[in-house]
Parts: C-alpha cells; structure tokens; sequence
C-alpha cells in the first residue's frame, strides 16, 4: 500500500486515487456538497483554505489545503522512487 501526503501529516492511499482536482469550479463543489450530505466527505484542511479535493474510488471526497499539483507531484514521486526500489 502507497501512501501519499496530503499535509499535516495526514496520508492517503495512492492506490485509491482517481482524481486529484482543484475546489473552484461549480461541478467540484456540488460533489463537496454532496459528499457533505452522504456522509464522506473527509476534511483534512485543519481550518486552513481548501486548494485540492481528492477523490477515491468508494466515492469518498477528501479537502486538503496542499496545492493539486504539490500532491500530484508526490504521487509521482513515490511511483519513481519504488521502481528505483524494485530495480535493485
């Protein structure tokens, strides 16, 4: 299981990942709101602005206050480094 950082401390299972997206547009907030109603809405900003929402694939809508593309990157980051492991 990869675990990816989504600040704070607090981590997320990259393999359950399907999109990393920014909180602006009207379609992304109805899903915060949506999540908000059903429950699985996870808000890990601690009270901070809210700059990327993660969504898994059991529907769960996670809010962190790292940028998309600092998560993106650290995803990334952790694919690289494990193939470095694997190699060896």
């Amino acid at each position: 299981m990869k675990l990816i950082n989504i600040g704070f401390g607090n981590m997320v299972s990259a393999d359950r990942l399907v999109a990393i997206v920014s909180p602006e547009s009207a379609p992304i907030k109805r899903i915060i709101q949506d999540a908000r109603d059903k429950g699985t809405l996870i808000d890990a900003t601690y009270g901070r602005r809210t700059r990327a929402v993660l969504i898994t694939d059991s529907d769960h809508c996670i809010l962190s206050a790292v940028q998309p593309e600092t998560v993106a990157n650290r995803l990334v980051e952790h694919d690289e480094t494990e193939e470095i492991l694997d190699e060896e």
